[in-house]
């Protein structure tokens, strides 16, 4: 796979949307990559995590402007698992992205880094990158913080190694205690945990090419505050009006040197940010 740009963008819909809703949403994504600067230049990529039904009317509506992951796979290959979806399905359609250790995943359903171990590998054998949530249950110092992200990462990677298999990971930095939060966490925390994960990651030389994002309650007005030390954001409810993610891009053109688009310029009202739901 190739390296990817400066920056990547993205943001998963969770279950918030109808597929009706979620295909004008790509849609409207769609027509924003291919006409932004950031994107065009090569300076962000962007990618959508819808629900699995979505999942090959976004790769069509997309058409390659745009990555596109499933928000979950099967820890197995294949068999008698009703109702699961493997990664070797999902890499069949085009899929880039596996979503993988969400805090509502360990939350509401249960898995543990067991689990999260056995899909990081399956998401590896089956040639997608996993998109790997780590994050702190609760609020504390940076150094704790990133010591504990850390240890999730190197956890979740450890079946995959004593495999073999390598390949590039986008680490979603994502503390718990700012999921769904009115703010992100501080600029500062951000930009702490997120260095000592890149630095941690620039030692693996398995994974190559990975990146660090940051998740979270991320929205317009925090890229700029935090590019020196992640490599994009993953985005939740801020991203529900496709005028936000624009915003976004802009901030890439702006923090690159670049004039942003006609069509992102501008803020986004109050009133839309969060449209939708209130999580990540």
């Amino acid at each position: 796979m190739a390296e990817f740009p400066r920056f990547l963008i993205g943001a998963s819909t969770k279950m918030y949307f109808s597929h009706a809703r979620t295909m004008e949403w790509c849609r409207a994504v769609a027509e924003i990559a291919r006409t932004h600067p950031a994107v065009r230049g090569g300076d962000a990529a962007l990618f959508a995590v819808p629900g699995f039904l979505s999942v090959p009317g976004a790769l069509e509506v997309f058409d390659g402007v745009a990555m596109v992951g499933v928000q979950d796979l099967a820890a197995e290959d294949h068999g008698p698992f009703t109702g699961e979806v493997s990664g070797r399905q999902a890499a069949e359609l085009g899929c880039v992205l596996a979503e993988i250790g969400h805090a509502e995943r360990r939350r509401l359903f249960g898995e543990d880094d067991a689990v999260v171990r056995a899909k990081t590998a399956a998401a590896l054998r089956s040639g997608l990158v996993p998109l790997l949530c780590l994050g702190e249950p609760e609020r504390g110092d940076p150094d704790r913080a990133a010591a504990e992200c850390i240890r999730q990462f190197d956890d979740a990677l450890a079946s995959a190694g004593a495999s073999g298999l390598s390949g590039p990971v986008v680490v979603a930095y994502e503390p718990h205690w700012a999921i769904g939060a009115p703010e992100p966490a501080a600029p500062e925390h951000i930009a702490a945990v997120c260095a000592a994960l890149r630095a941690h990651l620039r030692g693996l030389p398995a994974h190559a090419g990975s990146a660090v994002i940051y998740g979270g309650s991320a929205g317009p007005g925090l890229l700029g505050r935090i590019a020196h030390a992640v490599d994009g954001l993953f985005l939740g409810r801020f991203a529900h009006d496709p005028a936000a993610v624009a915003v976004i891009l802009d901030e890439v053109s702006n923090i690159a040197g670049h004039k942003p688009s006609r069509a992102g310029s501008g803020t986004i009202p109050a009133d839309s940010i969060g449209a939708g739901g209130t999580d990540v």
